[in-house]
């Protein structure tokens, strides 16, 4: 498909009609229960693997304060954890959509995360913490696209967004109570949990291993294969997801199931080649908003010099992430009925204005309030940012379009957490937190005015 302005969906999807959400349709929670059962089953898997993260993640940066990390180290680490994830999902999507199977790279990639999470007990300094970090993020990029195309191919277009939602709500849920799980830890095992030993943090860390494994069982029993036709259809997914979905489904479902005008079309390669305009427009802003999104490990630094204690930084962990499930339901939801742009731009705005607040915060009440404001932001865009990715292409490409998705991240978000670890060295947190939020300001300005969704 040649390079063009009109949305991809509208050539695939043509005899889809578009479903609006009026009085008649059924409530919010209604509509979550008739979600597919792959995404159920799948938001569980998120769900463990994410308490299992989060056991770890509240109290890596004060671990590696230690063991003698200094901002820029936690930059390098943390950036670059990243970067080697965003790079893996582009080929692990690519190769997803070139096999036609996908549960096989999330099981292993769930896995082999599950496996050198618990190696942080043993780790000594922070170089071995970086190749711990980078070990468990190879895992993230070989499940991330794989999982978010097998949620894209059970979903029908109407229900995207809450499905994605959804999806992110269970994975914060698992951000809540990993941290309450340290935080419960840490009173177990530290003589002095307000100010915890080295040691004290590796105890934290092998309980880790706990929820991680049930993860990888759920997604290796319970998460069903989503097989596509050559043709890439989506007769399987959605002929699945028929019996699920609200009134008028079931009909909607079997006229998705038809093979779309890329009949026969090849596994797309890759590249950008034959994908649609605003899509490509999309990643580069996505890769420049990534400039300004920094690792969140600088915000936990900075609620501890603002006065939060050590002992209560699981504590605000977990606030963010009870704000998150509360609003990624519901911008999921929006986004079906409001349009993904319109929710992706206000959040990029409310992230710029977080950040702008974190940078001149001084008291631990204002940290507590911007967190909880910073995880409404989550819930406006993560689901809507994913299923916009699915309405710009096709259902053959959405692998591969997740890989890509995934790797806007990665050309900026090392340079983003070197350059907020560089300038608060150099001058401050005041002026990281300011630069950050007026890229972010201006990447929302751009997205509004150049990309044309449907």
């Amino acid at each position: 498909m040649g390079e063009t302005d009109t949305d991809a969906s509208d050539q695939y999807d043509a005899r889809v009609s578009r479903v609006r959400m009026d009085e008649g349709a059924p409530g919010l929670w209604r509509r979550v229960g008739r979600l597919p059962p792959n995404v159920f089953a799948i938001s569980l898997v998120s769900f463990l693997n994410d308490a299992s993260s989060e056991i770890v993640y509240p109290f890596l940066p004060l671990f590696l304060a230690l063991v003698g990390a200094s901002p820029f180290a936690i930059g390098l680490i943390e950036g670059g954890a990243e970067a080697v994830s965003s790079l893996l999902k582009l080929f692990a999507g690519y190769f997803s959509d070139k096999r036609g199977r996908r549960k096989g790279m999330v099981v292993f990639g769930y896995g082999l995360a599950g496996l050198m999470r618990p190696l942080l007990a043993f780790a000594t300094s922070w170089p071995q913490v970086l190749f711990i970090r980078l070990s468990d993020r190879v895992g993230k990029g070989v499940r991330s696209a794989p999982r978010d195309a097998m949620i894209a191919d059970a979903a029908l277009p109407q229900e995207r967004g809450l499905a994605f939602g959804f999806h992110r709500a269970m994975d914060h849920a698992g951000a809540v109570v990993g941290p309450l799980l340290g935080f419960a830890g840490l009173y177990f095992v530290a003589a002095n949990p307000s100010s915890p030993t080295a040691g004290d943090y590796r105890a934290l860390f092998l309980l880790a291993s706990v929820p991680a494994l049930a993860a990888v069982l759920v997604a290796a029993f319970f998460v069903r294969e989503t097989r596509r036709p050559a043709n890439g259809g989506d007769a399987t997914s959605n002929a699945t997801a028929a019996p699920a979905t609200a009134g008028g489904g079931a009909a909607l479902a079997a006229t998705a199931a038809v093979p779309s005008a890329a009949t026969g079309a090849e596994v797309p390669r890759l590249s950008l080649r034959g994908f649609d305009a605003n899509f490509k427009r999309f990643l580069v802003i996505l890769a420049l908003f990534t400039l300004s999104n920094s690792s969140d490990a600088f915000l936990l630094r900075r609620a501890t010099e603002a006065g939060v204690s050590e002992a209560l930084i699981p504590l605000l962990w977990a606030a963010l992430h009870v704000s998150k499930v509360a609003s990624s339901i519901l911008g999921g939801d929006l986004s079906d009925r409001l349009g993904r742009k319109t929710l992706i731009v206000s959040g990029w705005l409310l992230y710029a204005a977080v950040y702008l607040g974190l940078g001149h915060v001084q008291t631990p009440g204002q940290v507590w309030a911007l967190f909880l404001v910073y995880g409404v932001y989550f819930g406006l865009v993560e689901g809507s940012e994913k299923a916009l990715v699915a309405d710009l292409v096709r259902p053959e490409q959405r692998g591969t379009a997740y890989g890509l998705y995934n790797l806007a991240f990665s050309f900026t978000v090392l340079p983003a957490s070197l350059l907020m670890g560089a300038l608060w060295q150099w001058h401050g947190p005041a002026t990281a937190f300011t630069v950050s939020a007026l890229i972010s300001a201006a990447t929302a300005v751009l997205l509004a005015f150049t990309v044309r969704p449907r």
